[in-house]
């Protein structure tokens, strides 16, 4: 299952602008990947979008999770399957359905368009992930805190917020990455001039695949397995401290 991308790492390192023959070890290729405008420009807008479709989410996503855990009202079973939609459908079926939508109120595309479609399933990561979170905490400290005079807001900040912060954080990394490394859905929604890394990177490799983007995606393999990781101590972490 590794085997693709250990020989992708394998052929970034070589100093030959074909990956059919080994010649010599050379670092060459990263070093033009970090001077090329292009990618750098596509990188730029991929953390564009990623940081403010998950800083959105984020916020959404908590409050939809606290409010699905902790009240009842009319149509909520509905509402939560709703909800979770994203997770479910396919990324071809979002991004024709986010298109339909923009091009019905004759929304211009733009990379503003790419970060409200990347809300949609970042949203759903997010949730489901600080709900597993709220399944295992005591509701009984947050009325404690309202007992104790606190109001709901000060209950939710103070004693709630606290003990989701690990499953937001990990959640928030999750879609992160998600969104950096989503190309069907920035593809259909991006406007002119907007493209991600994904979208820059399927554009060069119409015409071959070159050791420059073999170089690139090491990179991204490997900054994704950082965060990953990162999120999973998160998570870790926040279990253990619950944990008596």
């Amino acid at each position: 299952m590794y085997l693709p991308i250990l020989v992708l790492g394998f052929y970034s390192f070589n100093n030959s602008p074909y990956s059919v023959t080994w010649k010599n070890f050379t670092l060459e290729w990263y070093a033009i990947l970090f001077t090329d405008e292009r990618i750098l420009s596509a990188l730029s807008n991929s953390l564009f979008v990623a940081f403010f479709a998950v800083s959105i989410s984020s916020v959404l996503g908590t409050l939809m999770a606290v409010g699905l855990a902790r009240y009842e009202f009319p149509g909520k079973s509905l509402y939560q399957g709703i909800a979770y939609l994203p997770l479910l459908i396919p990324d071809i079926a979002i991004a024709v359905s986010t298109l339909v939508c923009l091009a019905a109120f004759a929304m211009p595309l733009s990379v503003w368009t790419i970060i409200s479609a990347h809300v949609v399933f970042c949203l759903s990561y997010i949730a489901l992930v600080v709900s597993s979170r709220l399944n295992n905490l005591d509701p009984h400290l947050e009325e404690a805190a309202l007992d104790l005079g606190a109001t709901p807001v000060q209950a939710f900040i103070q004693v709630l917020l606290p003990q989701l912060m690990p499953g937001i954080l990990s959640g928030c990394l999750l879609a992160f990455v998600l969104s950096l490394d989503d190309f069907l859905i920035s593809s259909f929604t991006a406007g002119s001039g907007s493209n991600t890394l994904p979208m820059e990177i399927f554009s060069r490799i119409r015409t071959g695949v070159k050791p420059d983007i073999n170089a690139l995606s090491v990179v991204l393999i490997i900054s994704t397995a950082i965060v990953a990781i990162i999120a999973e101590l998160i998570r870790i972490s926040g279990e253990t401290k619950k944990s008596p």
